[in-house]
């Protein structure tokens, strides 16, 4: 809430303002250094005028990328208070910054890429 000024002033260099309840334990007189002059906003000069709308979000739509070419990684994450695997997936014809964290369910033909997957990370964990 913004406080009234009176007519007049007490001094040069003061102003004094008359207060509202809430603020009626402060004192009255202000220097003018304080006082700012008051420039009427934009809404208050042109009260039809619309606000711009916020723009619609951007939904994207999630698009297959196309056949799975490998999986990379695998990881096991904390969804739900349960523990669950997901694996990095790299899709053909697609570049690496493509590649999606997919559930085990939601991989196409997961079964055949996972025992690849499974296999790949033995033979290469016995070279070690």
């Amino acid at each position: 809430m913004e406080p009234d000024f009176k007519e007049g002033t007490k001094l040069k260099n003061a102003v004094e303002v008359k207060l509202t309840e809430e603020f009626s334990r402060k004192h009255p007189v202000f220097p003018v250094s304080l006082v700012k002059p008051y420039f009427q906003t934009e809404e208050d000069k042109f009260p039809s005028r619309k606000k711009n709308p916020t723009p619609p979000e951007i939904v994207e739509v999630d698009v297959s990328p196309g056949p799975v070419k490998k999986i990379i990684k695998a990881r096991k994450i904390r969804l739900n208070g349960k523990d669950q695997r997901q694996y990095l997936v790299r899709f053909k014809n697609q570049t690496a910054d493509k590649d999606k964290c997919l559930a085990e369910d939601a991989i196409p033909d997961g079964n055949l890429h996972l025992r690849r997957f499974r296999a790949s990370r033995r033979t290469e964990q016995s070279h070690k």
